[in-house]
């Protein structure tokens, strides 16, 4: 089910078909329906495959919901000259404080304390040793890719006063280092001096399992791993192994390589780890206007006009958006 703003776009203009309740079609039914459909809007849990984009002859337009697009097999789609579409931008700060909501959360310690509290074990008023956790002030903040999430948790750094250094596969320009007092480093620099690491990559061939066992050695014992990008760039068996025999101090994770993670896998079980189920986006306003987002970027491509936010722009040479379009 799609946030209202999108779905009203969609009707206005064109016959819609939704899915219904949370959970997503299952694969023989997201097949059989994408067959003579000019256009789909998916979510991350829709695989859009070659098998998929193969069978839909009609297909014109695939617009995901999300800022990650590897569950769309865009090179499939930009061979069959079909334009695919994402949402960036729209979940930046949403995605941002909440990044730093995990953060808090670990270093803190504020779902140990809640759960203690909860469980009728707060005996004693205050006591000076009881749930201690870690300043941030001060602190070195490692950000890994500096793209729009990026950038937004360099800003929020700023207010905690840390020096703040950043991997990037990009350098950014000097006047953005020196307007964000940023500096960018090795990952392994990166790794090796910062008492806390936030993960803003896309998931590729490139960056699966970037923090691997090896990286992960690379860490201080004090410092904290964060992940608010996809589950799979890090490998979660060789986190898990780092967290239980405390080779880094904790972890605050909104993703997981399976999703909806096993309730029996080993990480449930860490005191260490803060775990939240891929909410990162999870606000009012940036979920209406992811919809909208993704509405507008379907539309504009069924309009034959240049979408907002278009990954595969090489398509146009393939299939001009002037035969694409069918509605005015």
């Amino acid at each position: 089910m799609l946030p209202t703003p999108g779905v009203e776009l969609l009707e206005n203009v064109c016959d819609v078909e939704v899915n219904l309740g949370e959970a997503p079609p299952t694969r023989d039914l997201l097949i059989r329906k994408a067959l003579d459909v000019d256009g789909i809007l998916c979510l991350i849990t829709d695989r859009i495959d070659a098998e998929l984009l193969s069978s839909a002859s009609n297909l014109k337009v695939v617009s995901s919901m999300s800022v990650g697009y590897d569950h769309i097999d865009v090179e499939t789609a930009t061979q069959r000259g079909i334009y695919v579409t994402y949402t960036p931008g729209v979940l930046t700060e949403a995605t941002a404080d909440f990044t730093w909501a995990l953060l808090m959360a670990v270093c803190r310690r504020v779902v140990e304390a809640d759960s203690f509290l909860r469980a009728g074990k707060w005996r004693i008023q205050w006591s000076p040793m009881q749930f201690l956790g870690v300043d941030l002030s001060g602190k070195t903040l490692g950000i890994i890719g500096l793209g729009r999430i990026g950038e937004a948790i360099a800003q929020r750094a700023r207010g905690f006063n840390m020096k703040i250094l950043y991997f990037s596969r990009t350098r950014v320009e000097e006047e953005k280092e020196k307007r964000l007092n940023i500096e960018y480093v090795s990952l392994e620099r990166l790794l090796s001096e910062s008492d806390f690491v936030t993960i803003h990559v896309p998931l590729s061939k490139e960056t699966k399992y970037l923090i691997n066992e090896e990286r992960l050695k690379k860490m201080k014992p004090t410092a904290y791993l964060i992940n608010t990008s996809r589950g799979a760039v890090v490998d979660q068996h060789a986190l898990t192994k780092a967290l239980r025999e405390e080779r880094i101090a904790g972890a605050g994770l909104d993703v997981f390589e399976k999703e909806p993670i096993d309730p029996h896998d080993p990480l449930t079980s860490l005191n260490n780890v803060v775990m939240a189920p891929h909410i990162a986006s999870a606000t009012k306003e940036a979920r209406s206007m992811m919809a909208e987002v993704a509405a507008k970027n379907l539309l504009s491509v069924l309009r034959g006009e240049q979408p907002r936010f278009l990954i595969n722009p090489q398509v146009s040479s393939i299939r001009p958006l002037s035969e694409v379009r069918m509605i005015m």
